[in-house]
């Protein structure tokens, strides 16, 4: 049986925290930033968790290694 290997896109895109969430960066921060305002462009720097519960057990599945 060969080895597991994780989901190189997911490994890139997701972090699991220590309590086992799902953390992601947002989008919409990567061009056509000249019209966004100074709020919208600090606000989407930060990270958010991924509340889906769905969503966060398909990524898991994908990073398990």
């Amino acid at each position: 049986m060969p080895k597991m290997k994780s989901h190189k896109g997911a490994r890139k895109r997701f972090k699991i925290t220590g309590t086992g969430k799902v953390k992601r960066m947002k989008a919409f921060k990567s061009h056509i930033l000249t019209k966004k305002t100074s709020k919208r462009k600090r606000r989407l720097r930060q990270s958010t968790v991924i509340t889906n519960r769905g969503e966060t057990k398909n990524i898991k599945r994908l990073l398990q290694a």
